[in-house]
């Protein structure tokens, strides 16, 4: 199995790492969208795409994802989100038949994110961190906090 742990920098990052323990096994490698002080055990795994805060450059992210997981081919996407998760997501899943899962932010305990609310339909695993959350996301599954 290959993870492709796809992040923003900054909390969604920290919240993806919680979860080291049940992916490091897996052969793994990250995707971030912006350039970030590296752990070691990071460095060498990790591709930066694009930063696009909902412009043109979101365009670039999906050609960005094509590229990329042609390459890597990995069995699973895991995020947490933020916004780079959803053209990977959706490349992932519609053209290399990966499976996806994702956790929305701990950020978030009464009102959904965008990005959640846009792979609660795409992901085939989706987890909230809040029982409050449940409301919006009946298929979902409340995971408690990573944090």
């Amino acid at each position: 199995m290959r993870v492709c742990i796809v992040s923003s920098c900054g909390g969604h990052l920290t919240e993806v790492r919680c979860l080291l323990p049940a992916y490091s096994r897996y052969d793994h490698f990250y995707v971030l969208d912006d350039k970030a002080l590296l752990p070691l055990d990071m460095q060498g795994k990790t591709y930066f795409v694009s930063h696009s805060e909902r412009d043109w450059r979101t365009l670039l992210n999906f050609w960005e994802a094509w590229r990329l997981l042609r390459k890597m081919r990995p069995t699973v996407v895991l995020s947490t989100g933020a916004g780079v998760a959803v053209p990977f997501s959706i490349v992932a899943k519609f053209f290399f038949k990966t499976k996806v899962v994702f956790i929305e932010t701990v950020t978030r305990i009464h009102r959904p994110s965008l990005t959640a609310r846009l792979m609660y339909w795409i992901a085939d695993d989706f987890f909230y961190q809040w029982e409050s959350l449940g409301r919006f996301f009946p298929r979902g599954r409340c995971g408690g906090p990573l944090i």
